[in-house]
């Protein structure tokens, strides 16, 4: 049985919840999660590096000098790659890292990430968030709470101010239920959702199980 620690919104601790063992994935999906996460990674890559070929930089294609009786080495053309100002021999082109990731892999490496997190007490659920809009209100919040570390605030859809408060204290991140990731929750420290937040995030992981 792991538990989920609850917070008032004051950030009072406020009691406890509990999630049966039985509803967590953790004998499995640790390479589905590897994968996931690779994936998550090469698709962020902008693959924009590119580089001019022998036969895309600007110059002439006559011969230098003549092939035999200068006493140098032979050369062909000043764009060849081993002249300065020539061509880039096998260079970066721009390209995609997209990698594929089958949908039942997704799911389960959703539900071991989520799972991990629960079992190791990392998650913790907030009767409300702050919404004057204010950073110093939800800087209060977290101290309060005590969280140390990168934490990741989940809520129940977008919301303005949450994201206003939020975005000017780099430790701290806000994503919506449907939004969290598996990086995103292998990247935190503490998780921390409204009520109806947690209860999508269970929904997703029971849902994805059944896949």
């Amino acid at each position: 049985m792991s538990k989920i620690k609850r917070y008032a919104a004051d950030g009072a601790a406020s009691g406890e919840m509990e999630i049966a063992d039985d509803q967590l994935t953790l004998t499995q999906g640790d390479q589905a999660v590897k994968d996931v996460v690779v994936a998550t990674m090469a698709a962020r890559r902008a693959g924009s590096a590119s580089t001019l070929g022998k036969g895309e930089v600007s110059g002439t294609n006559r011969k230098p000098w003549r092939q035999k009786g200068t006493a140098r080495a032979r050369s062909g053309f000043t764009r060849s790659p081993v002249w300065v100002g020539g061509g880039t021999a096998m260079g970066p082109k721009p390209r995609e890292y997209f990698k594929k990731v089958n949908r039942k892999v997704a799911a389960l490496a959703f539900r071991r990430a989520l799972s991990a997190q629960i079992a190791e007490g990392k998650v913790a659920v907030v009767e409300s968030l702050p919404q004057d809009g204010k950073t110093k209100t939800v800087a209060s919040l977290v101290k309060a709470m005590g969280l140390r570390g990168r934490t990741l605030v989940v809520t129940e859809a977008y919301d303005e101010k949450v994201e206003l408060a939020i975005r000017n204290i780099p430790t701290v991140e806000v994503l919506s239920a449907r939004q969290v990731d598996v990086y995103s929750m292998l990247q935190a420290a503490n998780i921390v959702a409204t009520p109806a937040a947690f209860e999508i995030l269970k929904a997703r992981m029971g849902a994805e199980a059944k896949q």
